[in-house]
């Protein structure tokens, strides 16, 4: 007998089944939406959510008088979904259209999956708006920074410049650059159909400006120097030059000029060699300017006044079997007049009496062989070998400038321990660093590093320089009308590509103080591989004048009315 089903044993079943799914799914929702609630929540924003880094406006950069150097102004990048463009190709040609771009880099940023590509960093306002204009979906405005140096190539190898990120590549961007950096903050791009961006205005209003730097260097002596220098170089047709102007009793560097130039606001077309502040890293053979170096050294010890008098061998010495000569004969010269004419000989002869262990002493003193600490990256300190490994070769050769590599600001801290009576100072760039709102963080005291010679031997040395300036002296076109000056030149041998002193690329220089009785400012001059001439007292000297001349009216000192009487004198009296 056949058993019949009821007829709702189907409809039963199905119910039985579809509540067992549905108990299923609820339990299932029931665990997602308990224990994973927050895993999800976190995968689905990363579907329409970006995390960027941006920071707030990086410090400006000013100059002894608060006049601008380096600002950072206002700019906005250009960034897009290329998820959400329906198509990419139209996109591209558009884009780069508007962002003045090639359409092939914007097809390359567009290609992929990815779901966030800079188009443009740092647009210019008329491609901002060329891009709303568009009304293409997924597009994201960012507000940015852009560094910008007002002056373009003035002092541009002290400042430096910054990448695209704002970050400080070279110079004093790069080695302040966590004062000057504004404040990084993580903000959240959304990405949805609709193309939104951030709230722009609540970021702007939370953001953190970065410090400020107040530099030693004053923007009108910086152009005094960079243009006499420029003359200078290409007047002798020479590679490069250096120039630095400093303040005497406090270290202040007022000047550090380079030629050739660069434009750091567009610093990818220049050379990198040109980035490079010279005058920090680069040592080189100073030459005759050590000359007042070593007549301070037998000063200081006793055993030469400014009037003790050295045989100059008629122009040929032999000193350890080789011979050294003199640009002109000369037979017995006073200290003083050794420094006047230049002599390599008497220099030697000042050595020879002095002793190789208390010339080291001496040059170590005034701080030849070790870094100024100057605050400034890269900086080289230059090399003085031990005395205990010196020939009687060089020992001599020390004494008039060969054998040992300087920095300009080495030579130029150096000098300006005799221009400020014996006390070395620690050369500086910034003397204050402020809040955003203009505030002193702190300030930097002029520092003392030791006192290299007596006061008394630092004045004689200046009166002997001041002799140089005099008819018959090596530097006579470094005279200043209207104003006392005193210094040395310098013209130095080169080592060619094969390890010798060339005959052909020479270091012309010029060191020196204004005025000679109570220095404000040294100056020097450095020109590397003149062509036309090579002394030191026909291509630095003039640039040097030029620089004090044009710098002591800037900063209104009174011309003195004895300066002629010591320009035509042949020789200036010195005590001692």
């Amino acid at each position: 007998m056949k058993i019949k089903k009821p007829k709702n044993f189907r409809a039963a079943l199905v119910c039985t089944l579809f509540m067992f799914w549905l108990t299923v799914v609820g339990a299932r929702s029931a665990y997602l939406q308990i224990h994973k609630g927050s895993w999800l929540s976190d995968k689905a924003a990363g579907q329409y959510e970006r995390e960027l880094t941006l920071r707030g406006k990086r410090g400006a950069i000013y100059d002894r008088r608060h006049e601008a150097m380096a600002v950072s102004i206002e700019t906005t990048s250009v960034a897009v979904n290329p998820t959400l463009l329906a198509n990419r190709e139209q996109a591209a040609v558009k884009l780069a259209k508007a962002l003045h771009l090639k359409s092939s880099a914007v097809r390359k940023q567009l290609a992929g999956k990815r779901s966030f590509a800079w188009i443009k960093r740092q647009a210019t306002p008329k491609e901002v708006a060329a891009v709303k204009k568009l009304g293409l979906p997924g597009i994201a405005l960012l507000p940015e920074h852009s560094r910008f140096y007002p002056n373009t190539t003035l002092a541009a190898q002290v400042l430096g410049f910054t990448g695209i990120d704002g970050q400080g590549l070279e110079g004093l961007e790069f080695y302040y650059n966590e004062e000057l950096k504004g404040e990084a903050n993580t903000v959240k791009i959304l990405k949805d159909a609709l193309g939104r961006g951030f709230d722009a205005d609540q970021w702007a209003a939370g953001q953190q400006a970065g410090q400020n730097l107040i530099l030693t260097i004053d923007r009108q002596v910086q152009f005094i120097a960079e243009s006499a220098l420029a003359e200078a170089v290409t007047q002798s047709k020479a590679r490069s030059g250096i120039a630095l102007v400093m303040e005497t009793q406090t270290g202040a560097m007022l000047a550090i000029a380079h030629y050739p130039f660069f434009n750091p606001n567009a610093f990818g077309r220049s050379d990198r060699k040109t980035w490079r502040n010279r005058a920090i890293t680069d040592p080189f053979e100073p030459g005759s300017t050590m000359k007042i170096f070593s007549a301070a050294a037998a000063l200081e010890s006793g055993q030469s006044g400014p009037a003790s008098i050295f045989f100059c061998e008629n122009g040929a010495y032999v000193i350890g079997g080789h011979t050294l000569h003199d640009t002109k004969p000369h037979g017995w010269l006073s200290l003083q007049q050794i420094v006047k004419y230049s002599s390599n000989i008497g220099t030697v002869k000042v050595a020879e009496q002095l002793g190789a262990r208390r010339l080291h002493e001496s040059l170590h003193g005034f701080g030849f062989g070790q870094r100024t600490g100057i605050d400034f990256p890269g900086e080289s300190s230059g090399s003085l070998s031990n005395y205990k490994r010196w020939t009687t070769v060089d020992t001599g050769a020390i004494s008039f400038g060969q054998g040992i590599s300087v920095t300009a600001m080495q030579l130029i801290a150096s000098a300006g321990a005799l221009a400020n009576d014996g006390l070395m100072m620690q050369p500086h760039v910034v003397q204050a660093v402020t809040d955003a709102n203009g505030r002193p963080v702190r300030t930097v005291t002029p520092k003392a590093v030791r006192q290299v010679v007596s006061a008394q031997t630092a004045v004689t040395v200046r009166r002997i320089m001041r002799s140089v300036i005099t008819e018959g002296g090596t530097g006579v076109k470094a005279a200043v009308a209207g104003y006392e000056v005193c210094g040395k030149t310098g013209t130095a041998q080169k080592i060619d590509a094969q390890g010798k002193y060339s005959r052909e690329l020479y270091t012309a220089s010029f060191i020196g103080f204004a005025p000679t009785q109570r220095p404000l400012i040294a100056v020097l001059v450095v020109v590397d591989e003149p062509k036309e001439d090579v002394h030191g007292g026909s291509v630095a000297a003039p640039a040097f004048a030029r620089i004090v001349k044009e710098t002591m009216g800037y900063l209104n000192v009174v011309p003195s009315p004895d300066w002629e009487k010591l320009r035509v004198s042949r020789d200036v009296k010195v005590s001692g």
